[in-house]
């Protein structure tokens, strides 16, 4: 990468260093390049072809910034599609307004999101399902049955892009308001599984609302991870053999917590926690 180039170019569209994230596409790879710039509010990326790039933007609020021959050319992904682009070099990927991601560390509090009645993925469960999952920086994650969004949106806040797929259109404004509290983008598509059209593949899938066939539908497109959490035990061994069937090593651990509340223990209602990791 041409650094004297992209200093050049950081001055041309009127940014600085620490306001953008610069990603190599030539060395990290384009699709890695893409998903951080799902990821991140303004992606500065090298190497990459724009119509490449913006074609994989499709449902996520960007505008690009690319430098070519005849100058900078600001443009709507759908339009830099089907542009011409002659001696591509630089290209500035900006959300429609910035984000900060907060700060801490991950498995937060279950009161640090909006939810329903409890109805949330518990700080431990999370802390086992980010942990199979391995979130990070240039990877696309798929939240499925999201709910409140709390699996995605610590994705998120680790670095990597996410789908957050949900039925219930109040579930889904929920996860918007999450991800705006913690400073995080999440693509959310309102829509059961089996609706979704044209979902980016993803790396690591978590399931956590739907039955068996929500588990074979997403052990299908072949991500290299794939986490299901459940509270009905009449779901974990089909769950297990959907996984087992598509070709990943299933492991699995049911959780049991008891949280100290003003001095006493109180149970938390058990959960089912399988991963499945795909054979090499």
């Amino acid at each position: 990468m041409d650094l004297v180039a992209l200093h050049g170019f950081l001055a041309d569209v009127g940014r600085t260093w620490d306001s953008v994230t610069v990603v190599d596409a030539v060395a990290a790879g384009p699709r890695h390049a893409l998903n951080v710039c799902r990821a991140r509010p303004a992606v500065v990326v090298a190497g990459a072809d724009p119509a490449e790039l913006a074609r994989g933007l499709a449902g996520w609020r960007r505008t690009l910034t690319v430098a070519d021959a005849s100058g900078l050319v600001a443009v709507d992904p759908a339009d830099a599609v089907v542009r011409r682009w002659v001696e591509p070099g630089f290209a500035l990927c900006a959300a429609d307004s910035g984000w900060t991601p907060s700060p801490g560390g991950w498995a937060l509090p279950d009161d640090d999101f909006a939810h329903r009645d409890g109805m949330v993925a518990t700080a431990e469960v999370r802390a086992l399902a980010l942990a199979r999952l391995a979130p990070r920086p240039g990877e696309l994650v798929w939240d499925v049955g999201a709910g409140p969004g709390a699996i995605g949106v610590e994705c998120a806040r680790l670095g990597a892009a996410v789908v957050a797929v949900e039925r219930d259109p109040v579930q889904c404004v929920r996860i918007i308001a999450n991800a705006s509290a913690h400073g995080v983008d999440v693509r959310v598509v309102e829509s059961p599984l089996a609706e979704a059209a044209d979902l980016p593949r993803p790396d690591a899938v978590f399931v956590g609302g739907g039955g068996p066939d929500v588990v074979r539908r997403c052990a299908r497109v072949g991500a290299r991870r794939v986490v299901v959490a459940t509270t009905d035990l009449e779901r974990v061994v089909p769950a297990r053999d959907a996984l087992a069937d598509a070709g990943y090593e299933v492991s699995g651990t049911q959780l049991s917590a008891a949280r100290l509340t003003g001095g006493v223990l109180l149970a938390v209602n058990p959960v089912t926690v399988l991963w499945g990791a795909k054979k090499s």
